[in-house]
């Protein structure tokens, strides 16, 4: 008598992420955003070929000098051309972004994970993660700096520190809930290693929400830095950034006003072009706003 055998049950697995960048030209306001973002980020990148002079060169004799052919936007008080100080300074500032938001996201997502997972960690992980997020970020920030000195280094990991709970909770918001679907517990059910789990059912899930919080992250930092570098906290002075050139110019804001305007014009532009794209990521990336569109 044939024994008639059943086929091995197969777990699905999520869809893997796909990203569409369509969503960068979606309105006009959405396309502004993305070229002011792209000719900062072009500008940071050609800094070498684009500033007129060094922005650490000292002219004593040419300080605090209108704009003119030779000083497009005129000198500091130091005599440094404003606009080539202006130019590397957008280097720091989205090295600074960026840096910290792919270090929290790392950070964040792993301890996310273990939190989500097991709730014995979850226990643990997560008070500490409020008693993080208990202490202001600029305050945790400026401890950090104090204690460690002002530099690149010591900017970006005080930066990053106050950011890995937010991330951290997103992640496991988004595991907690994950877990409970039946692709995940069949794998469970059927002796599926725990990294297996972990990288090819949950981890998927996690990658649209933390593309939205990286932008919002990203834009945090750059201004986090330029306060830090504004209270005198943050990178040494002699260092072009955005925030330092403020800094400087504020004592002589009444006689040359643009040593402030022009830094902060391009740090507000930079942080709302990417708050923006942020939110037209999370409109296209979320299914729920896909579903309302598609009953309106």
């Amino acid at each position: 008598m044939a024994i008639e055998t059943l086929p091995e049950p197969s777990i699905p697995v999520t869809t893997p992420f796909r990203p569409k960048l369509g969503f960068l030209t979606a309105t006009p306001i959405i396309a502004t955003a993305s070229i002011c973002l792209g000719l900062i980020i072009l500008m940071a990148i050609l800094a070498p070929l684009l500033a007129p002079h060094d922005p650490q060169l000292l002219l004593p004799a040419q300080r605090l000098k209108p704009a003119s052919a030779t000083f497009l936007l005129g000198t500091d008080a130091y005599g440094r051309d404003v606009l080539s100080r202006i130019i590397y300074g957008a280097r720091i500032s989205l090295l600074i972004g960026l840096g910290a938001a792919v270090f929290s996201i790392g950070i964040g997502l792993l301890i996310g994970l273990v939190s989500g997972f097991f709730r014995w960690v979850d226990a643990v992980m997560m008070r500490v993660m409020d008693g993080l997020m208990a202490i202001p970020s600029i305050l945790l920030a400026i401890a950090v700096v104090s204690l460690s000195g002002a530099s690149l280094t010591t900017v970006l990991v005080a930066i990053t520190i106050p950011e890995i709970p937010r991330v951290a909770r997103l992640v496991r918001s988004v595991v907690l809930s994950a877990r409970e679907e039946p692709y995940v517990e069949a794998a469970i059910s059927v002796g599926t290693s725990l990294p297996k789990i972990m990288w090819r059912h949950l981890m998927p899930n996690t990658v649209a929400p933390l593309i939205v919080q990286g932008t919002y992250v990203c834009a945090s930092a750059i201004l986090t830095e330029a306060i830090l570098s504004f209270l005198g906290a943050g990178i040494s002075p002699e260092t072009p950034t955005w925030g330092n050139i403020m800094a400087e110019g504020r004592a002589y804001f009444q006689v040359k006003p643009s040593l402030i305007f022009w830094p902060g014009l391009l740090l507000s532009i930079a942080i709302l072009s990417i708050n923006l794209i942020g939110d037209a990521a999370r409109d296209a990336l979320d299914p729920r706003m896909k579903q309302r569109e598609a009953g309106k």
